[in-house]
């Protein structure tokens, strides 16, 4: 009996090793999946939050989010989903910032969009939406939050922000220019 329990927990402690070590694309995507899911859930919620309580428009609304979720999302991905201790933590903060800002203005301006193209469908209304501006808006934010996840943020950070590249030194030599340094003296 002691011996297959044994074994049981040996096999989950390999599996979990896998699932927090290896760098291949399915448990990458899997780490990146969890750590998207946490992070767009405190976007959405803070958003929608925005929208319905502070009655801010669909972009402010999804900006606000999104903002909170880059961040927290920025510092979990360093070190959690994709490994990037051979980054430079500058380096990569500085090419997250360029896919994040990407993805906001992908997030706050196809939600709008979408908002917008939606909210007058009465049959979209009554059979999907739930027939309120707030359940059109949840819709449109999640269906745009997906999309620009999946085919913006993922690819972006998986092959550009948290991998060494060519433009890291010139990206380093700019930050040193601007005195961006890593000790933030000098």
């Amino acid at each position: 009996m002691k011996s297959a329990r044994k074994d049981a927990k040996e096999k989950l402690g390999r599996v979990k090793k896998k699932i927090l070590h290896n760098d291949g694309l399915f448990y990458t995507l899997l780490r990146s999946s969890v750590s998207s899911q946490l992070c767009g859930w405190i976007d959405t919620f803070t958003a929608f939050l925005a929208f319905s309580l502070l009655h801010l428009t669909p972009f402010l609304s999804t900006a606000i989010g999104a903002f909170i979720g880059g961040v927290l999302n920025c510092l979990i991905n360093y070190r959690f989903t994709f490994h990037a201790d051979s980054v430079n933590w500058r380096i990569a903060l500085f090419k997250f910032s360029l896919v994040w800002t990407g993805s906001l203005l992908l997030n706050s301006y196809g939600t709008q969009v979408v908002y917008y193209l939606v909210k007058d469908c009465v049959w979209l209304q009554e059979n999907i939406f739930m027939v309120s501006n707030n359940g059109t808006f949840m819709v449109s934010r999640l269906f745009v939050a997906l999309m620009v996840s999946l085919f913006w943020n993922f690819l972006l950070q998986r092959h550009f922000v948290f991998r060494v590249t060519r433009l890291d030194s010139g990206i380093e030599r700019m930050l040193n220019a601007l005195k961006l340094n890593k000790t933030g003296r000098d």
